[in-house]
């Protein structure tokens, strides 16, 4: 009896804990620069041709969002997992992946075959897209200490995707007065720039879009910094998934193929079992 009492002793200290925690105010914790901001910022939808379950990737934005790549991201982000000859996928002839690989303005570090020492050479359609730096420790040296993300995966490696990047690279802004009114330790260092989008306001990556017009586009196609988001983001998005509409057509065989299916086995069923009486 004794060992019972003193078991309901400590059960009914145990509960009586718990009730008195979850009944008891909490400290509030202290909201962040970051969380207020994200908390009060409305993005405007961003619309893909190859959203929803029969999107398809639209293959003149494509190659307009590589162009984009090309002239502006490449300067700073590698593409390490697309090869010069996955352009083709996007509507690129042979004989125009030959000559972009020929023409990159970056090199493909190689090997003399006669002497063994480091060399490069000019790429070819075979090739991955090279890096713009030697190594991890000139990448840092050349952005102020900061190591730009490889892009071959970027749409699929951050949450919102393709809009995300969309919605970053057109969301630079001016530090607001009022935030800084409400959070006076939240200014933004001199060495980065205002973001409201980037998980921490702060961002070490220049503005890339700075003006209309900053790409030429061989479409014909007036390239003010929307469309030239809109570009780069879907072309983003295609290097992550490059495989994305034939998902979408499996995915529809196969609901296809279900619902037919169900059908006959209904059809059977009720064959079966219509002369059963109850």
């Amino acid at each position: 009896m004794i060992v019972r009492f003193f078991a309901f002793l400590v059960g009914l200290g145990f509960v009586s804990a718990l009730f008195v925690g979850f009944v008891m105010p909490r400290d509030k914790q202290e909201e962040s620069a970051a969380e207020y901001v994200h908390e009060h910022m409305t993005l405007k939808p961003v619309h893909y041709s190859f959203s929803g379950p029969f999107g398809r990737y639209d293959r003149r934005q494509l190659q307009r969002g590589f162009q984009v790549y090309q002239e502006v991201c490449s300067a700073c982000h590698s593409m390490k997992l697309v090869a010069f000859r996955d352009l083709e996928e996007i509507g690129f002839t042979k004989p125009e992946v030959k000559a972009i690989a020929k023409q990159w303005k970056v090199e493909v570090p190689s090997i003399n075959d006669k002497t063994g020492e480091v060399s490069s050479r000019k790429a070819l359609p075979s090739d991955y897209f090279p890096s713009p730096f030697p190594n991890e420790t000139a990448a840092r040296a050349a952005n102020n200490n900061a190591l730009p993300p490889d892009m071959s995966l970027l749409a699929k490696a951050r949450e919102g995707g393709p809009a995300y990047i969309y919605h970053l690279v057109t969301g630079y802004a001016t530090q607001p007065a009022g935030l800084l009114a409400k959070f006076p330790d939240a200014k933004t260092p001199d060495s980065l720039y205002y973001n409201p989008v980037f998980a921490n306001l702060n961002i070490a990556m220049p503005p890339p879009l700075v003006a209309d017009g900053q790409v030429t586009y061989a479409d014909g196609t007036k390239a003010t910094v929307d469309q030239m988001a809109q570009d780069i983001s879907a072309y983003l998005m295609w290097a992550a998934e490059p495989k994305l509409e034939n998902r979408h057509r499996a995915g529809t065989a196969i609901v296809i193929y279900l619902l037919i299916a169900t059908a006959l086995a209904f059809g059977a069923y009720r064959n079966i079992w219509r002369d059963m009486k109850h």
